[in-house]
Formats: C-alpha cells, structure tokens, sequence
C-alpha cells in the first residue's frame, strides 16, 4: 500500500510519515499542492493524508489561506484516484465561540460563522470540498477535526503549544499564559493520530467526520500541562500570567469522542504523563 502525507515534513507531518513510512508531498521536496503537475503524482498513491496547510490567524493572510487550503484542497482531491482513500486534517477550531456552550464537544456543534478567522474559514471551505468530490468521484474520505495535538520537536518546525511548553520549562523561559493559565484543551499525541488514520483506513466505512483529540482523560489546564512536565523534570516552572494576552477561543476545549469510539473503535492510548514525557 503506498501512502503519501502532504505536508510530510510538518511538525506533525515529519511523525505521521514515519509512522507509515510514507513518502513526502511538501514543498521542501519541491512540490506543491497549488502546482497541476506536481498534483499529477497523487495518481498513484492509494492513501493520501492531507496535512499540507497555510496555518496563519492573522486577516493579513485570508488570500493565502483560501488559496492553500481551500483551492489547494480541492486541487488535492481532484487528483485522488477513486479506488484511494483520503483523509483530511481540519481543526476544532471551525466551532469557533460556538464550541464554549459544551464541556465536551459534539460533530453536530454549531460552524456558523462567529469571529472565525480566514484560516479556520478556510479549512470549513476545504471540508465542502471534501463532501462534494466524495460524492462526485465515490471516495473514501474522512474528515477529522483536530483538537491540540503535539509532537516532539523536528528539525525547521515551530513548536505546537505544548511542545512549546516543554522547551520553555527545560531551558527554564518565563512562560506566558493568558486567563492565569486555567484554560483547559485536550491533548492528542501525534501516534494516536497516526493510529486514527490507521483506523479509519482499515475501517469498513466510505465517509466519516469526526472530533479527534485527548478527550476528557486526557484534558488539563495550560497550568497543569507546565507543571506536569516542570515535576517530570524536577524544574519548578516560572509562570507568568498575563492580562494582555488574548483569550484562546473557545476558553475551554474537550472533544467527544464518543463517535470515533463507536465507528472506529478507536481511543487514545498515550496518556498525558506519558506522552510529555515522551517529548523529554
């Protein structure tokens, strides 16, 4: 089975391709999801993980976000062969502020926009084309809405915030946090995603959307997730509240995962201690 991971030299990416020693399709190997001809080569893969994102929140960027990920997606999925299957990274983030009325968070939450910046905008938009050339071209496709997920750190990438987090206890930083750190997510190591792709690939299923993070076992407080590795370390971690950060939106964020349990059959199986101190 060949399978490909767009974006594959990420700092999630440079992980999942690992996992399925799968080959790269990044511009880093001089290639391009917005180029027709480099696109050609998706053809011949029978799995493709599409990871491959502009990730900027700024209004600054709106243009290129639409063109990578919604235009770039769309690109993507009309060069997937319809015997393959695809699989498309989106982000929590599509709920917006909507996502605040659940302690865990459902499929069926509200996407209607509320303050969603281009790049969450962007990554609904990709999603559409996700469900029209499924139908369309009879794919195998599924969608999973990413909650916070980290890795350890890989050589040209920035730091997701909890491998940020880790840095900053090790080389003792101050570390920032808004609301005196008591916003809580849910955090996914980046092997569970990889088995969540493994799961749906073997899966029965021809199309599926799902939340994909920690969920309630694995959530804590950005202060619990310092302090943990800050104990793990025997490094008392310098804390700094600060007032002038923004909120994080929504303030707390748990998936449910009930779903992806019940149509994957799959959990986390990497716990928060364990998988903090994996990135030691």
């Amino acid at each position: 089975m060949r399978i490909l991971v767009t974006g594959g030299s990420g700092y999630l990416g440079t992980h999942i391709r690992r996992f399925f020693n799968a080959d790269d399709f990044s511009r880093r190997s001089n290639l391009n999801i917005l180029d027709d001809n480099d696109v050609q080569l998706i053809s011949s893969y029978d799995v493709i993980i599409h990871l491959a994102a502009h990730l900027d929140k700024s209004p600054a960027a709106a243009v290129e976000c639409f063109r990578v990920n919604a235009e770039g997606t769309a690109r993507v999925l009309r060069a997937v062969p319809q015997s393959a299957v695809f699989i498309y990274a989106s982000s929590k983030d599509v709920y917006g502020a909507h996502a605040d009325a659940y302690e865990e968070v459902p499929e069926d939450c509200s996407v209607e926009f509320c303050g969603q910046t281009p790049l969450e905008w962007s990554k609904l938009i990709g999603e559409h084309y996700v469900h029209y050339y499924t139908e369309q071209r009879n794919l195998k496709s599924c969608i999973f809405r990413l909650s916070t997920v980290y890795a350890r750190p890989s050589e040209g990438n920035e730091y997701g915030f909890v491998t940020h987090y880790v840095e900053s206890v090790k080389r003792r930083w101050p570390i920032r946090v808004p609301l005196g750190g008591n916003p809580v997510r849910d955090i996914l190591h980046v092997d569970d995603l990889s088995r969540a792709c493994q799961a749906f690939i073997d899966s029965g299923r021809r199309k599926g959307l799902y939340n994909l993070g920690g969920g309630r076992s694995n959530s804590a407080s950005l202060s619990e997730i310092i302090n943990t590795v800050g104990r793990q370390i025997q490094i008392e971690p310098e804390i700094v509240a600060d007032p002038t950060l923004p909120h994080p939106v929504p303030v707390n964020y748990v998936s449910d995962l009930r779903r992806v349990r019940n149509e994957l059959g799959w959990m986390p199986q990497i716990g928060i201690d364990e998988g903090l101190r994996s990135l030691l």
